[in-house]
């Protein structure tokens, strides 16, 4: 394995060490606008054979970089392969999104709950992310990622996606042991299931807490806050001779930005509904941030990106610990140019900002 990196840009950035620019990478950067990854995705015959097979994961993660100049590759899986190794019987349906045959209803279901083991159950992720480190040749870092125990419980109750949650908030008022031995159980896996990934050569982690965002403060506290900063606590920390930065993203958390900050993470993710500066003022030099380019700015003129990005940067302010990404994943519907415009508008513009900055 190749531990000499070309471009360690991300991974400086998440140390607030200086950088020459911001590095960008995209949620989602591996995904339905490029007509690649559609052409492999057909190839594999359907979404789960193209997660599970180890040498189309790493052709659709490597995609991107191959047309855009990305700080970053980002490993192509699905937050919800750990409830399907616990065996929930996972399934995704064209327009319907992920599917569990069966989910948990009882108490009983969630007793027969266990970690699974990830050089066993998840044998195919950690091929692939060993594959995809062999393939990047020391080119950018390799982000590995999880959902937090809270988003991965939601989707287990609930069955699959969900516009109200009734089920896992039902569970949550009225029997909040129950529920937090789920989220107990989850949390370990996801420690184990990341842990695994470092070993296999993932060099950054993300936890992905997409539905945090639904509770409300004391509940987001309790019920996702507690577990994320659990698995904070619980990872490899050091590998290959260097740190591997941990970045937490709650989407619509702008409200607990300073609490998610105290858990001991790297970096924290913003979704397009906060204002940069002041996430920055109020995590101060602590961690990094990263974000906030609202998705919907890639349907808009190249020129209106550059402007777009610009004002992203410029919220930010000069100096260390930004990572450009957007607000959340880039939509299909995206034109791939866009994307391009993107990325060379931030190389560009944000050389400035770090001027004097030892780089």
């Amino acid at each position: 394995m190749i531990t000499t990196l070309c471009n360690d840009r991300l991974l400086r950035a998440l140390l607030r060490q200086p950088v020459d620019r911001t590095p960008i990478w995209l949620m989602r950067q591996a995904g339905r606008y490029l007509p690649e990854y559609r052409a492999t995705r057909a190839r594999a015959g359907h979404f789960m054979a193209l997660c599970q097979t180890p040498e189309l994961a790493c052709e659709v993660t490597l995609q991107p970089l191959q047309r855009f100049p990305l700080d970053a590759a980002i490993l192509f899986s699905d937050i919800l392969t750990i409830p399907d190794a616990m065996g929930l019987g996972l399934s995704f349906s064209e327009g319907e999104g992920p599917q569990f045959a069966r989910p948990l209803h009882s108490a009983a279901d969630i007793a027969r709950l266990a970690a699974p083991d990830p050089e066993l159950e998840l044998r195919y992720v950690m091929d692939a992310v060993r594959l995809i480190r062999r393939e990047l040749a020391g080119q950018v870092p390799l982000i590995g990622f999880a959902g937090s125990p809270w988003t991965l419980a939601t989707y287990m109750v609930e069955g699959g996606s969900s516009k109200d949650y009734t089920r896992i908030k039902g569970l949550l008022y009225d029997q909040p042991a129950l529920l937090h031995q789920l989220l107990a159980v989850t949390a370990q896996a996801v420690i184990a299931y990341l842990n695994a990934q470092v070993a296999a050569g993932a060099q950054a982690l993300m936890i992905f807490d997409t539905w945090g965002g639904i509770l409300t403060p004391r509940a987001y506290r309790e019920f996702s806050l507690h577990y994320m900063a659990q698995i904070v606590a619980g990872l490899t920390r050091e590998a290959e001779g260097r740190r591997v930065p941990v970045i937490l993203f709650t989407k619509g958390g702008g409200a607990w930005l300073e609490d998610i900050a105290a858990t001991g993470c790297d970096a924290v993710g913003v979704d397009w509904t906060v204002d940069l500066s002041d996430a920055r003022r109020r995590v101060g030099a602590r961690i990094a941030l990263q974000g906030n380019l609202d998705p919907a700015v890639l349907y808009a003129t190249p020129e209106r990106i550059r402007q777009q990005a610009a004002q992203v940067l410029a919220d930010f302010g000069p100096g260390p610990g930004h990572v450009f990404n957007l607000g959340h994943g880039v939509q299909p519907g995206v034109n791939p140019e866009s994307v391009r415009a993107l990325v060379t508008a931030v190389h560009e513009l944000s050389a400035p900002c770090h001027a004097g900055t030892g780089l």
